[in-house]
């Protein structure tokens, strides 16, 4: 499983790479839109930032896997905004703007995941590396 060292090399790359290129590439991984989440630390109280894929978009619903790469654990990202569901995303090189998360519920999930995993096959890779269930985060517009 990716090591938190690992995560925030791979976030510093990635805006590295937006900002090099003036966000002429990088806004698109593996067939997926990237994003910036915007959580508020829930113990520190800070902004915290993180680039992650969305494998499915639903009018104007943005659907984010909390993978963390199959390990036994949630990022610290789905933590944050379980806590405080009033998150910035900043979505195809846009200016970020307030959205709200919720954890789909079981009917969403059983709906959206065999259409994501069926997209993008490492998502399901995931799932078997692990005894907990992934979740899905629904992020609306505010």
């Amino acid at each position: 499983m990716p090591s938190d060292f690992a995560l925030k090399t791979m976030n510093a790359v990635h805006r590295g790479l937006l900002a090099a290129t003036f966000g002429k590439a990088g806004h698109n991984v593996s067939g997926m839109p990237v994003l910036e989440l915007t959580t508020t630390g829930r113990k520190s109280g800070e902004p915290r930032a993180c680039m992650l894929t969305s494998p499915l978009v639903e009018g104007d619903t943005i659907v984010v896997v909390a993978s963390r790469g199959g390990d036994d654990i949630h990022p610290a990202w789905y933590h944050n905004l379980v806590a405080n569901p009033d998150v910035q995303v900043a979505f195809k090189g846009a200016d970020a703007k307030p959205y709200r998360a919720t954890v789909a519920s079981p009917e969403e999930r059983a709906r959206m995941w065999p259409i994501i995993t069926g997209k993008h096959r490492n998502y399901a890779g995931y799932q078997k590396k692990t005894s907990r269930e992934i979740p899905l985060v629904l992020l609306t517009p505010a």
